[in-house]
Parts: C-alpha cells; structure tokens; sequence
C-alpha cells in the first residue's frame, strides 16, 4: 500500500469507534489479523450494522500506513460522502433531465478513476456506480488526480451490481456494456435515452455475468495493432459520443 497522508485515515481503537460512532465517511477499515478482545468484537458488530467495510490483514500492513501505535485498526477515511443511487434517479428526473450514469466494474487504478471522474464531471454525468469491494480507494490521490471533480460528482458504493441492475431497468434506464466484445460500434448507437454506461476493470473488463443485464454491447474500433485502449481513454470517447448528440438534440 502506498504511503497514506495523515487526512486519509483514523488509527486507534476509540478514535475508530468514535468515527464508525458519529457515521464519518469512511471508506475501509483494516483490523489486524487474530485480534479478538471484546472491544474489537464491538467493533466489528458496530462496521456490520452501518454496512460499512472492513478487512483483517497481516500487523505488517497496518505499521507500513503508519508508525504510531494504531492499537491493531486502522480507518482508512473516504474525502466524499458516498450516495445512493435510490435517491440520485428521482431527483434526476424530477428536474426534468435524461440520465447518463457511469457504471464502473472493479476499476483498481486510483489514476484511472480519477481522470474518469474527471471527464464525468465535466460531460455531466450525474452519478458514478461502484461495487463496495475490488474497486479503487478514494482518497487524497484520487482529489489529486481528478482534478478535484470526484468531490463535485455524487458516488455511489453498492453492495450488489445485480441488483443495482435491476432497479435502474426498473426505472427505464437503459444499460449499455462497453468493451472490446461489443458488436456495435460507438459512433452507430443512440446515446440519447435514459442511460447507464459499464465500463470494465483494467485487468479483465467487465465480468461475464453482467453482460446478459445489458441492453446493448458497444465497441470502440481499433485499426492499429493495440488490442485495447486504456479504460480513462475509452470511457472519455464514449462519454464525449454521448455529451456531442444530446447537445446535437437540443
């Protein structure tokens, strides 16, 4: 893990209860293997209750975010409030807007969602979807990174892309999975409608599972001998395709 700033987490057992305590954005909290006093048994009953996440690791991770005695738990703490997307959908059509959502599937590089934050931000996109395990952490490097604009665009942390499938159909919005896989091109797709964009990991795109929830597969065409582009890179082409006809439309 690289090296933490001392803003982005909260080590120690009372002051870690204290922050699961006041509902402080936190984003994991790393408890040291074999640890079992009383305390940290409250602890974990307390992160279960408040569906937040936590992690038991080996002592050594936790000395190399810091040197001070952290008592064996760490609070690795979230610069953004995390949203949800239950309470994101009616408010986007309440103000008479088309959504355009950004779906992200075990996204791990902290410069990569960064600079998708950064390109969401700025085409309008009014929510970018996570799973709450395997994607990148937010802290200060992803402020850093997205230019500030992952502070100025709603997240939203879900348990369950399944099911957050399913409530976005449910709503009429459409799901469009993009990867090298797509038969259709980008450039020949209607961007238009009520809109979730599904952009993959960097390692292996989108998992297979989640194909059969999607309305459509796109692609990107490549004529050069690079099988892939980089998923910041892609994102941003398919996102500018959407920002350039809905401004066409209007």
């Amino acid at each position: 893990m690289n090296q933490q700033q001392e803003t982005d987490f909260i080590f120690g057992i009372h002051p870690v209860m204290e922050a699961i305590k006041s509902e402080m954005s936190i984003d994991k909290v790393l408890i040291q293997k074999g640890l079992k006093s009383e305390v940290i048994h409250e602890i974990r009953a307390s992160l279960r209750a408040a569906g937040m996440i936590w992690q038991e690791v080996p002592r050594e991770k936790l000395n190399r975010i810091t040197k001070s005695n952290h008592q064996g738990i760490i609070a690795l703490i979230s610069p953004v409030l995390f949203q949800k997307i239950e309470d994101i959908i009616p408010s986007i059509f309440e103000k008479g807007e088309v959504p355009l959502l950004l779906i992200l599937d075990r996204l791990t590089d902290v410069r990569n969602f960064g600079a998708i934050c950064r390109t969401a931000e700025s085409v309008g996109v009014q929510a970018i979807i996570i799973p709450d395990r395997g994607s990148a952490r937010i802290g200060g490097d992803t402020v850093k990174t997205s230019a500030g604009a992952v502070l100025n665009i709603p997240i939203c942390r879900v348990k369950s892309l399944k099911e957050t499938f399913d409530f976005l159909s449910r709503s009429g919005i459409h799901i469009y999975a993009c990867s090298e896989k797509g038969a259709k091109h980008y450039f020949e797709t209607d961007f238009k409608m009520p809109l979730a964009l599904l952009m993959g990991s960097e390692e292996d795109g989108i998992s297979q599972e989640y194909f059969s929830y999607c309305d459509a597969h796109i692609s990107i065409p490549m004529k050069g001998k690079t099988g892939s582009l980089n998923v910041s890179v892609a994102t941003g082409v398919i996102l500018y395709e959407c920002l350039r006809q809905r401004i066409s439309e209007k």
